[in-house]
């Protein structure tokens, strides 16, 4: 599954969330009509009680877990303020909305196509690949991608247990082989034994 954004919070009383947004293509992404998986294994949230008023009538009763369904539908999205607000089909109030928050979205990754550009990866390419050093040493294997602030971070699983963060960057990373099913790191002293 290739990871295209994760659920925020709740934006308004209808519905509305926000979405924190990994792709390079969210108008293709997050189109009306558009079915996206949600993460294998997402944990049921108990839904709070209504506050009465004029909220339309919750679609999940107050302390039953919602479970959040295998695929979310698309009814519309935009933006607002800098940030991607999407309404589901089926998803009608605020409270169903806040039981969606932190749920990871996404495509099958066998119906993306790969990026034109040669040294772009999606993370389903990436994980899973060896991590060698200049001189072959084996350091273990890329256990996911890590999309922090500054760049990106490949999360590296040790032979021995443990893991350790690369930045995902040219001067760490001099070489990427998918063919040969390995990624050529290059780190500063210290950086694994952090």
């Amino acid at each position: 599954m290739l990871i295209v954004g994760r659920i925020g919070k709740p934006h308004g009383i209808r519905g509305e969330v926000t979405v924190e947004v990994r792709t390079d293509e969210p108008e293709a992404r997050f189109a009306p009509g558009a079915v996206l998986c949600t993460e294998p294994g997402a944990t049921p949230r108990v839904a709070a009680p209504s506050r009465g008023g004029a909220e339309p009538a919750p679609t999940v009763a107050p302390g039953v877990a919602y479970e959040v369904p295998a695929e979310l539908t698309i009814e519309s999205a935009r933006w607002h303020q800098g940030r991607m607000l999407v309404a589901f089909e089926g998803v009608l109030d605020r409270e169903t909305a806040e039981a969606l928050r932190g749920t990871l979205l996404g495509v099958d990754s066998a119906s993306v196509a790969p990026p034109e550009d040669p040294e772009e990866f999606h993370d389903h390419q990436l994980v899973g690949l060896a991590v060698v050093t200049p001189a072959g040493e084996h350091l273990g294997e890329v256990a996911k991608i890590d999309h922090a602030p500054a760049s990106d971070l490949l999360v590296l699983r040790r032979p021995q247990g443990g893991s350790a963060l690369i930045p995902f960057v040219k001067a760490i990373v001099p070489e990427v082989d998918l063919a040969g099913g390995r990624v050529v790191v290059d780190p500063p002293a210290g950086l694994l034994d952090l």
